[in-house]
């Protein structure tokens, strides 16, 4: 019953597809549209986005009409040599149709709107103390790599360091196609098992760190009026009190409806500092507005903003087994280096495909 009702949906969305389609094409000709530039661009581009689903459905009645003949003709017990004929011919028919309404399936899918944008990526040491900071910049390096290895570009927006190279928090912008689109499945608590290098008895231990990932926000998002915000600033300091500069340019800036609050140090420019950090709260804002828009980016939020706790994990990287498991598919890899280094294309391309999975069946096609 419900693969004949999904069925029945995926009909009248593509017979409501060629209706808007040939809608469409009747403005592009309007005297009216043709007339006015924001307008028939808006028209084109819809109509264009049209174009492959309607293109892909007329294939798809076309090789279903040669099926029903097919059928008929097998079903018929005709003549013998126009049976062997049809039923050769099944095979082949019934291969394209279901490549056929895999295609249309994909195409009717709502498209990620966000997923071209730049990623505002957060990562912040949680359980495990100084092992948790040196396991978050394991993971900064780990996305600076990939990110280089896709050639996107990478600019850190704030940063707290803590001991040998250990950071309590970085905040940083990754750049290129799809770059929100790809690395927002890393969004969770990542989990570390591993010989701490202070740890003198050759004991494991587990730490973990949370990594956020948001669409970085457009002006055209969100509006942060003067008044909505309190800015303090105060000198830039490095790990253990360390002066890092001598005047007042790092910037603290308060969203005071949300109570979110953003700082940045980075830069020796204190309005290059505010600039940063408006960015950053701007990207927060907008994930905000759009977890409360949809159910399933309010529970990502959650997930994304967790305290570290050890037992709200979606991926482990151990150590001792040199393994690294993503729990949310149950994907396994024996090569903790490499993916330490930068080679998430595995994990990540299993992650999108059962997203689109996802989104496929919340679609209903």
């Amino acid at each position: 019953m419900k693969q004949e009702t999904t069925a029945q949906g995926l009909d009248a969305r593509l017979e409501e597809a060629r209706r808007r389609h040939a809608e469409l094409t009747s403005r592009l000709a309007d005297p009216a549209v043709i007339g006015d530039r924001d307008r028939l661009r808006s028209v084109a581009r819809e109509h264009a986005e049209l174009g492959p689903i309607v293109e892909s459905a007329a294939e798809l009645a076309r090789v279903r009409r040669e099926l029903r003949e097919a059928r008929e003709v097998i079903d018929a017990d005709a003549d013998a040599e126009l049976v062997e004929l049809a039923s050769s011919e099944l095979s082949e028919l019934e291969s394209r149709e279901t490549a056929l309404l895999e295609r249309v399936r994909r195409l009717l899918v709502p498209k990620d709107a966000l997923a071209d944008r730049a990623a505002v990526v957060e990562i912040r040491a949680g359980t495990g103390g100084d092992e948790a900071g040196l396991f978050a910049a394991d993971l900064f390096r780990m996305y600076t790599r990939y990110a280089e290895s896709r050639g996107w570009t990478v600019e850190v927006m704030a940063v707290s360091e803590g001991e040998r190279g250990a950071l309590k928090e970085v905040v940083f912008v990754v750049r290129g196609p799809d770059a929100y689109g790809d690395l927002r499945h890393e969004s969770g608590v990542h989990r570390v098992q591993r010989v701490p290098v202070t740890e003198s008895q050759g004991r494991i231990h587990t730490s973990a760190a949370t990594v956020a990932v948001l669409p970085e926000a457009e002006d055209v998002d969100v509006a942060i009026r003067d008044d909505e915000i309190r800015v303090d600033v105060y000198r830039s300091s490095g790990p253990g009190g360390q002066s890092v500069n001598t005047t007042d340019s790092a910037v603290r800036i308060t969203h005071l409806p949300t109570g979110l609050v953003v700082t940045c140090q980075d830069e020796k420019s204190q309005h290059k500092n505010k600039a940063k950090a408006l960015r950053v709260l701007r990207s927060r804002l907008l994930d905000a507005k759009l977890a409360d828009q949809e159910s399933e980016r309010a529970r990502d939020r959650k997930t994304q903003v967790g305290t570290g706790d050890r037992s709200a994990k979606i991926r482990t990287y151990n150590f001792p087994q040199s393994r690294v498991t993503d729990h949310r598919i149950g994907m396994t890899l024996h090569r903790l280096p490499e993916v330490l280094n930068g080679d998430l294309d595995e994990l990540i391309d299993a992650l999108k495909l059962a997203r689109e999975a996802e989104r496929l069946e919340t679609a209903g096609v």
